[in-house]
């Protein structure tokens, strides 16, 4: 799949800022046998006083604005051409859970993708005995079934309510409210697996929605989205999985970074000078490229 991705995010301040430092991380990755970004820009209103470029130990691109005048608005921009060919999932090759732990002793690296990263609990998705529990309820002799049980019981169990939690709420409190948004299912699912022993990490990206039958596409009506990675083994390696919607990641799903949980790849973190609050506003467009025939 060919897509146009358009992103708009802007911030009103109560009282002008000035002094502030940000990272973000909105920029689409290629990912060898998954993406290919084949154009990409990112923009900034007023434009920041520094910029620097980078990938981050992930490899994620970031990029890192800072300002010394005083603004009372920020616009960011980014628009990405991107082509998505997921490979179809294949014959489960996962191992049971203990065979997993063994596997997963032998694996002596440290690389960005070692599950190593991805075992232990994080600020956001800390491991909780009620969640480890309730994971431990999900069906299935390998890996990849478990993990695949549990993103369906998640879509099925949890009431989407995007009134409900904010960006700073755990995987534990999310979990006891039984609601939340795409980022608080998939920390509940992150925090799950690894009680089990099964290295799990978050994916930042977006998603192309289907309009209703006879509705018109809404521009802007998207937003960012995020799902699971899940270490299944040496032969099955990562898989991914939408909690949110209950299905393996798909061609619909274009990825901007990977990290342990939201706070490793949010879309914008930093500092400001102000008084005040601050009111925030996301659009986002996933546009699917129709290719002319010759």
């Amino acid at each position: 799949m060919l897509y146009d991705i358009r992103l708009h995010l802007h911030y009103d301040y109560a009282a002008a800022a000035g002094g502030s430092r940000h990272q973000v991380h909105v920029l689409p990755s290629t990912i060898a046998g998954v993406q290919r970004v084949i154009a990409a820009s990112l923009s900034f209103a007023p434009a920041p006083t520094e910029r620097s470029d980078f990938l981050d130990f992930f490899g994620n691109n970031v990029t890192s604005i800072a300002f010394r005048d005083a603004h009372d608005a920020l616009d960011i921009r980014m628009s990405a051409r991107v082509s998505v060919a997921r490979p179809e999932p294949g014959l489960d090759v996962s191992p049971d859970i203990d065979r997993l732990r063994r596997e997963l002793g032998s694996v002596r690296s440290l690389a960005p993708t070692s599950p190593h990263h991805f075992l232990a609990g994080s600020s956001h998705s800390g491991i909780d005995d009620a969640i480890t529990a309730y994971a431990r309820e999900s069906v299935g002799g390998s890996a990849t079934a478990i993990a695949m049980d549990l993103c369906n019981r998640i879509h099925s169990d949890f009431t989407y309510d995007g009134d409900a939690t904010t960006v700073r709420t755990k995987a534990s409190d999310a979990f006891r409210l039984k609601r939340g948004v795409c980022q608080d299912f998939s920390h509940i699912m992150i925090s799950g697996l690894r009680g089990l022993g099964i290295p799990a990490g978050y994916v930042s990206g977006f998603l192309r929605t289907i309009p209703p039958k006879g509705k018109p596409r809404l521009e802007g009506a998207d937003a960012m989205h995020a799902w699971v990675k899940v270490w299944c083994g040496r032969d099955a390696g990562w898989q991914e999985f939408d909690p949110t919607n209950g299905m393996r990641a798909s061609n619909d799903h274009i990825t901007v970074g990977y990290g342990r949980d939201y706070s490793d790849v949010a879309p914008i973190v930093g500092v400001l000078k102000t008084t005040g609050g601050q009111v925030g506003e996301q659009a986002v467009d996933v546009i699917p490229v129709e290719l002319e025939k010759a």
